[in-house]
Order: C-alpha cells, then sequence, then structure tokens
C-alpha cells in the first residue's frame, strides 16, 4: 500500500528542477568539490563543540543532544555570524541581512506538492537517551569482577 510518502517520491527528483538548480553527487572528505560543507562541519566542531565539551565534561557531565540544540543558536548569534569570515571578508550575520530582503517564498503549488513529503514543521526530534540505567553499570562492574 503506498503512503503519502512512497507515492511522491517522484517528486522528491522533481524539486530541483522546479527551483532550477542540480544535484551533484560528491565524493565524501573531497575538499575540492565539498569544501564549504567540510569545512564548516570542522569549524563547528573546533569552535562551538570541543570547548562545549570540555566545559561539561570538567563538570564530570556529557553533551547531549537537547543541551547542544539550546547553546547552538547563542553561538550562532555571539560567535559564528559574528565574525569577520575569512573568504567574505564580511560577517556573515550583515551578508544575511543584505540578501535576507531578495529571497523568494515557495510557489504556492510546490508547497502544496510537497506538503506530503515535509508533512507538520517544525517535527519534534525523538529524545534518546545516551545514558544507562544504573543497574546496567552495575551488571558490568559485576562481570568484571
Amino acid at each position: 500500500m503506498a503512503t503519502a510518502a512512497t507515492a511522491s517520491i517522484p517528486a522528491c527528483f522533481s524539486w530541483p528542477d522546479d527551483l532550477g538548480f542540480r544535484i551533484r553527487l560528491c565524493r565524501p572528505y573531497r575538499a575540492r568539490t565539498k569544501g564549504k560543507v567540510e569545512r564548516f562541519n570542522r569549524y563547528l566542531r573546533e569552535s562551538f563543540y570541543n570547548p562545549l565539551h570540555s566545559r561539561v565534561k570538567a563538570a564530570g557531565l556529557l553533551v547531549d543532544c537537547s543541551t547542544a540544540n539550546r547553546l547552538v543558536g547563542d553561538w550562532l548569534a555571539e560567535v559564528a555570524n559574528v565574525r569577520v569570515h575569512a573568504t567574505l571578508g564580511e560577517r556573515p550575520i550583515d551578508r544575511w541581512r543584505r540578501e535576507q530582503g531578495l529571497l523568494t517564498p515557495l510557489p504556492q503549488a510546490l508547497r502544496r506538492e510537497w506538503a506530503p513529503l515535509l508533512g507538520e514543521w517544525p517535527r519534534p526530534v525523538p529524545y534518546e537517551s545516551l545514558q544507562h540505567p544504573l543497574s546496567v553499570y552495575e551488571s558490568i562492574r559485576e562481570a568484571c569482577a
């Protein structure tokens, strides 16, 4: 039985044409074709995650998804978007403000066509605990003894 998502698979492949761009496959970790994306991932890790991990670890805790999501907005506003970008030679927040007025919403027809694929927005992120009950650690300790 086809669901709304599986019945709309052709729509997944037509949306680049609808919006006037082309999807290209790139090899992973290849700086020549994916440099901007790969570089930002490294910047995010080195400038946000690693310092956060160090602060949290010093308190004897682990970084969890909700903590990182709650703090990343502040990091973007206070660090990432207000620095002078090395390649652009300007602050990302200034560029965003200048370009924001040039953005146009998706055409209504596309939004209706994509609605089954996108579902309700924002989608809740499932909570998955990375910590185990204390009984698990007790069992491990007993097995190692």
